[in-house]
Parts: structure tokens; sequence; C-alpha cells
């Protein structure tokens, strides 16, 4: 797809990948949506922008907010008439056990990673299936394959996200729309600021940075496969855990409470 023109809808995009994402975009002349819930942040991003010269809305709003999506939406179709690419990328997570976690820390990384999505493909996918085009891109997780101990919550809204992507891109087979989930090991981006990952070691010696995954979810938004995994030697990995999973369960299972039951004696 040329994106020169095309509207393209980001949220999460007042920082990391969100931004990159955006410049990128920017870069190939597309016209861009910036949704995030700091609207000084999203001003900062829109203000990088400008050089590009495209056509550029800031849409302040917390996607985990059915009616906060929906104002959203209206806002951004009565500019554009519709959105070609719906990229999908807010989300973070609350580190902690379950039996530490409250219900709400539970609930609230659910609303945000995976309603958060729901509500906005359900309100931009009615104008995408009447012009017969566009592409939805899912920003999940490589946890959408793996269940790891202290961020379960986490993981199972990225097991949502990347289950109802599946069965969502059966039902637009014809349609001319073609929806792509991006999983992306670790990334170097604020996602660990939050106050639970302060024992934690910050990042990995593989983790990604934020333009190594934007680039992906360029290539995402003209790819036809379901999931694309970054690095994509990654997906070998995926491929023994779900082919050896009494082999590889055990293990990952106990790296990751060790570090969980660490984090607990500091």
């Amino acid at each position: 797809m040329d994106f020169k023109n095309k509207v393209i809808l980001i949220t999460g995009a007042s920082s990391g990948i969100g931004k990159e994402t955006a410049i990128k975009f920017a870069k190939l002349g597309a016209n861009i949506v910036l949704v995030a819930r700091r609207k000084d942040k999203l001003e900062q991003v829109a203000n990088e922008l400008k050089e590009f010269h495209v056509s550029l809305l800031v849409c302040q709003c917390d996607v985990s907010k059915k009616d906060q999506v929906k104002e959203m939406s209206k806002t951004v179709l009565e500019k554009f008439d519709s959105v070609d690419i719906l990229v999908n990328n807010a989300g973070f997570a609350i580190y902690g056990s379950v039996s530490d976690l409250t219900i709400d820390e539970i609930e609230s990384q659910m609303e945000t990673n995976y309603f958060g999505m729901i509500y906005c493909i359900k309100n931009f996918l009615p104008s995408m299936l009447k012009n017969k085009s566009g592409h939805i891109v899912n920003v999940a997780s490589v946890a959408a394959s793996f269940g790891l101990p202290g961020i379960a919550s986490y993981c199972a809204s990225k097991f949502a996200m990347l289950g109802f992507s599946e069965g969502l891109k059966h039902e637009l087979k014809n349609t001319g729309v073609g929806i792509t989930v991006v999983s992306p090991i670790m990334v170097r981006t604020d996602f660990f600021d939050h106050p639970s990952f302060e024992k934690m070691p910050k990042y990995s010696p593989i983790s990604l940075s934020s333009k190594t995954v934007a680039k992906t979810i360029l290539k995402a938004a003209n790819s036809p496969r379901l999931e694309i995994i970054v690095p994509s030697v990654v997906r070998g990995a995926v491929w023994i855990k779900n082919t050896f999973p009494y082999f590889i369960n055990p293990i990952l299972g106990k790296s990751f409470k060790k570090q969980l039951d660490s984090t607990k004696q500091n």
C-alpha cells in the first residue's frame, strides 16, 4: 500500500512505539490521527510531525472508556470520513503476583489493552467495510504466547488480543479489510516506568528499540499475515513452546518465578 494521503490512526501515540510509528507514517506522506490520554504529550508529537506537512489531528482519549472512544471516532470520521490504517498500540502492564494485585489493577490492564482495542475496532471497522479497504494493526507482545509469572494479567490481555484478531481475520476474508498482530519482545520505552517495575532490571540485552517495532508496524499494515513476531527468530521459541510445552513451560516458569520472588524479598 502506498501510504501517501492515507489516514493512519494510532492509539498510545504520545510516546514510545506510537510516537515512532507516527513519525514513520508521516515521512511517507500519510495523514496522522494521534490518540492518547496525555494532551500535552500529543501536542509535542504533533509539533514534531509538522515538518512533514501532512494533515494532523490530535485526540485526547482514554481508550479504556467506551464513551470517550465513541466521541473520538465521531471527531475523526467527521474530518476524514474513514480511517485507512488503525493501529491499536495503547497498552500497559502492572508487575506483581495475582495474589498481590488488586482486582482493579487486573481489570485496568484488560480494559486498556484488550477492550480499548475492541472499542476502536467497533467504531472504525464499519467505515472500512463500507469502503472495502483498510487494515487493522494490533500491537500485542510475545506475552501473547507465553503465560508468565508476575505479568499473568498482562499476558491474559495479549492472549485475548491475539485470539480475537485470529477470529476476526476469518470473518474479514474477502472484505478488503485486513488485520495483523505485531508481537515484539521487550521494547525500550516508558512501558517499564510503572512503579511496580521499580525493583526489576530495566531492559534485557536483547530488548528492541521503538523504531524497530514501528518499522514492523508499517510492514504489518501491508501484510496478509495474522501475526508478525519481532525479532523473527523468536517465532522459533513460540513454535517450541507450543510443540513441547512440557519441556519449555517449566524452564520459563522457574526463571520468571525466581525473578518475582526476588522482588518480594527486596
